[in-house]
């Protein structure tokens, strides 16, 4: 496994603590019975609406620089990486990393499941196995933290989230740079799980009202 060469990173002051790992297991064991019957439903509609597998398995850099596998529900067309470098000129986001409104290849339900988010929720299992938690900053592609300032690779000292202060910010909507600022914000400031807590009710307003989100 490749390890990337960040040294420089203070890691051992912002790992995930052992109050915010008991808060990310409750919560999952705690929504299980609403969570296994939609991912069971989003699972099968994947299947039958696009052709290829249900989900997208794509490597992501965590805490440290380590890589990981993140899982989503796949929303683009088996093909989507190989296109990937086609299409960055057409970024809709200012800054390194690429989004597009209007990406050819997303396809009809997965649109659905940008929309909503919910193409997010098999990183459950990327939390379960430690990889994430709930809460955190976004994990970036390899070539994305390859071309990071100094000022961003902090972003690294924390273990990544599915939500974060980028997401109940706008998302999208945001450039690298005001993303950046977000996060570094978030673990300096020690909010713990109060804060924590109020991110993910947060998170849910921003899902409901699908700001940035594409």
């Amino acid at each position: 496994m490749t390890v990337y060469p960040l040294s420089f990173l203070r890691v051992g002051r912002h790992g995930a603590p052992s109050g915010k790992r008991v808060l990310d297991l409750t919560l999952i064991l705690l929504a299980l019975p609403v969570l296994l019957p939609v991912f069971a439903l989003l699972a099968l509609l994947v299947r039958v609406t696009s052709r290829g597998p249900v989900f997208f398995v794509q490597t992501r850099i965590g805490r440290g620089g380590v890589p990981f596998g993140m899982v989503k529900f796949r929303s683009m067309v088996p093909e989507a990486e190989a296109l990937r470098a086609g299409l960055l000129a057409q970024s809709d986001r200012e800054g390194l990393c690429f989004k597009s409104r209007g990406d050819p290849r997303v396809t009809g339900f997965g649109r659905f499941l940008r929309r909503s988010s919910l193409d997010e929720l098999p990183q459950l299992i990327n939390v379960w196995k430690g990889e994430m938690s709930l809460v955190g900053p976004r994990p970036a592609l390899p070539e994305e933290v390859a071309a990071y300032p100094a000022r961003a690779c902090r972003r690294l000292e924390a273990v990544p989230g599915i939500t974060g202060p980028w997401q109940v910010a706008g998302r999208a909507e945001l450039g690298f740079d005001e993303m950046v600022t977000l996060d570094l914000a978030y673990i300096d400031g020690a909010r713990g799980l109060r804060g924590d807590l109020a991110l993910l009710a947060q998170t849910l307003r921003a899902v409901i009202s699908g700001r940035g989100a594409y």
